[in-house]
């Protein structure tokens, strides 16, 4: 029985009726409304804070360009950023800037600044591979990005980029849009914009540009490292093609266009395209901040390179690389001076665009008998003579025993033989006979900065040297004595004409490093060695050379150092890893590299023979080959008379060969000389230790 309020739900006024579906639809899409609008409000207000300001739309915030010119005011390079005046949108083939919107926003002129399809797309391929394989971003959407916001990729980042997509939706129309997004968008090399980009890469306007060249362009923007028809141009242009196709599809050009757009090459700038002198570029680039600090301006550079002879290096470095590939070498560094000390080339490495490392400046490599110049000129300070008798035969000083590279001994001999045929156990020798800090001192007076030890193997080149050193410690021998220091900057001014740095005579100033008569002598003995010696291969018929080949243990080095007058080149091949080429020789590769291009450089310079330099001592007399051999040569080492006249090219007094250096002076240990009777030590010559640890990049 119930009880009263029970059992009739219509009792006291009756229950409401139950809402149909219709109405349960309508009110809870009404709560989510609401409440989707309490999300958003909070959700945009948190992101929105941190928004950047986007009153400085028009502001362009960008690195300064640094213009590189050669000696003749011919282009090598620009660094830093290149912002060209804005292209007019109205003044472009209409292929252009569609290129651009069939590659990378094909609904650009119907979404909001952003493509809910175009996302949607983009997470269904990422979740299928499993990775970030394809973006969603428009056109509107990128230049927000590059306008306001970081590369960061976040969750606020992203929606910050809505959100500014949507208001530069809001605020420009869809042609405005475009012509910001082509006038800001990095293209690669430095250039923002499709005119800097057009100006860079092809030396023409955007309003001239080419189908193809539009579709390269556009090509870029997915990754302008990765797709740089500069270093990677097979993959840019493969690239290419695929923003034809897109092209072609959404019907911006004509397949008969296509056709022809794939059919005609598209040429690169002679400039980016050869990457002429950017290990010298590279150089530079530290030499100028430390002239004038970091550039807050563009500044054009005017350098000492002749960009001639550098593509003459490049072409010859290139040739012999190829030629000798087989024999395992794979790098190559080359260093050419003049008399003062100008850079006229510089090739650092095989390939720019595979390794950016300048060897001819950074490698520090073991010189060989390179290096035994300097022991030569120690001992014509020291009294020696070319015509000084010495004998090859089996040396031992302390544990150390040398031997030659024909692993055997000639007997007696004059210095300049000696010379001439690199025989080690007299370098070695006449090396601690006079003294290895008196070899440090006169390498290091010529301007070898790298270490020296003074182990007994530092005289034949166990010493870790740069191209760039060998080539300025050896110009002293091609300019008449001279001390040089390697330069490459002449002039940095304004494209206004303001002049920031100007090399001064001071800057160039010299001091006598090499006095006579040892500058002779020391010349006539180089010079045996391209007439008579192992660097015949380099001899240039009616020209004056002279230089020194250099080749380590278990040839892992190789070098060719030679010169005429007022003109030096040095050469290095090798390998990174410090690993053995396959019988490579000093007189191998590098001077068929040297003579290549000297070949091409000497008739440009019009050099003249190698200078005598300063005036001959009072009484001295040109030595008498025959009166030195008759004469008595019991002791020939034991003169240690400093000649003369010496200059200190630092401070312009007389100097003493002798004066201290880094290290001090060691009393040379005894020599041993093996019995004429006992057999020759015929075992290989020990490597010597490295100064740094023998790492796989041996730098």
């Amino acid at each position: 029985m119930a009880g009263p309020g029970f059992g009739n739900r219509n009792a006291g006024g009756g229950a409401r009726p139950a809402r149909t579906r219709l109405q349960q639809v309508l009110y809870w899409g009404s709560v989510l409304a609401v409440w989707g609008v309490i999300f958003l409000v909070v959700f945009f207000a948190v992101f929105a804070r941190g928004l950047p300001d986007t009153s400085a739309l028009y502001d362009i915030d960008r690195q300064p360009s640094i213009t590189y010119l050669d000696r003749n005011g011919a282009l090598i390079a620009t660094r830093g950023s290149q912002q060209a005046p804005p292209a007019d949108l109205d003044s472009l083939p209409d292929y252009v800037p569609a290129a651009f919107i069939a590659i990378e926003d094909r609904r650009f002129y119907w979404h909001p600044g952003f493509d809910p399809i175009g996302m949607s797309r983009a997470m269904a391929a990422n979740m299928r591979a499993g990775r970030i394989v394809q973006g969603g971003s428009t056109l509107t959407q990128q230049l927000a990005k590059n306008l306001f916001l970081t590369p960061d990729q976040n969750v606020r980042r992203k929606v910050q980029e809505l959100m500014l997509a949507v208001w530069l939706e809001l605020k420009f129309s869809k042609q405005e849009i475009l012509a910001l997004y082509l006038n800001r968008v990095y293209f690669g090399a430095g250039a923002y914009g499709i005119e800097a980009a057009s100006q860079r890469y092809f030396d023409k306007g955007a309003k001239d540009l080419t189908v193809g060249e539009a579709a390269l362009l556009a090509g870029l923007l997915k990754a302008p490292s990765r797709y740089s028809p500069v270093s990677e141009h097979e993959r840019a242009a493969a690239r290419a093609t695929v923003v034809l196709d897109e092209m072609a599809e959404a019907g911006v050009i004509t397949p008969e266009q296509r056709a022809a757009a794939v059919l005609e090459p598209v040429r690169v700038s002679r400039t980016l395209a050869t990457q002429h002198a950017q290990y010298f570029v590279d150089w530079l680039d530290k030499e100028i901040r430390g002239l004038v600090g970091e550039p807050t301006e563009d500044m054009i550079v005017e350098t000492t390179l002749d960009l001639t002879l550098q593509t003459a290096a490049e072409r010859n470095v290139r040739r012999i690389l190829d030629r000798d590939a087989s024999r395992g070498v794979e790098q190559a560094a080359l260093v050419a001076l003049d008399g003062d000390g100008r850079v006229r080339a510089m090739i650092g490495g095989a390939s720019y665009a595979d390794s950016q490392f300048n060897r001819a400046v950074d490698a520090r490599r073991q010189a060989g008998s390179a290096w035994k110049p300097f022991v030569y000129l120690a001992a014509m300070e020291a009294g020696y003579t070319p015509e000084t008798p010495v004998v090859d035969e089996p040396v031992r000083i302390g544990n150390w025993s040398p031997r030659n590279y024909s692993g055997t001994f000639a007997g007696n001999m004059t210095l300049a033989n000696a010379v001439a045929q690199s025989t080690n156990t007299v370098a070695a020798y006449v090396a601690d006979q006079i003294g290895r800090d008196s070899v440090a001192r006169a390498a290091r007076r010529l301007g070898i900065s790298s270490r020296i030890g003074l182990e007994p193997a530092m005289a034949l080149g166990a010493v870790e040297v740069s191209p760039i050193d060998m080539a300025t410690a050896y110009d002293a021998f091609a300019n008449g004595g001279r001390r040089v220091e390697a330069y490459g900057i002449s002039r940095i001014r304004t494209p206004q004409g303001r002049v920031i740095y100007q090399r001064s005579a001071r800057d160039a100033a010299a001091g006598q490093a090499i006095n006579n008569p040892s500058l002779y002598y020391i010349n006539q003995m180089l010079r045996g060695v391209v007439t008579r010696g192992t660097a015949r291969s380099a001899a240039i018929s009616g020209r004056d050379i002279a230089g020194k080949t250099g080749t380590t243990s278990d040839y892992k080095d190789a070098w060719f150092v030679g010169y005429t007058g007022g003109f030096v080149t040095a050469v290095w091949v090798g390998k990174d890893d410090n690993t053995a080429m396959r019988g490579v020789t000093g007189g191998a590769a590098p001077a068929a590299i040297w003579k290549g291009f000297m070949e091409a450089a000497l008739p440009r310079l019009n050099v003249q023979p190698i200078p005598n330099g300063p005036p001959m001592p009072d009484g001295w007399v040109a030595p008498d080959p025959i009166g030195d051999l008759i004469g008595d040569v019991e002791d020939p080492y034991g003169d240690s008379t400093v000649l003369p006249g010496g200059v200190d090219p630092n401070q312009g007094e007389p100097y003493d060969p002798r004066a201290s250096v880094e290290e001090p002076r060691r009393d040379p240990a005894p020599v041993e000389r093996p019995r004429r009777d006992d057999p020759p030590d015929q075992r290989p010559e020990p490597e010597a230790r490295p100064e740094k640890e023998n790492n796989p990049l041996f730098f």
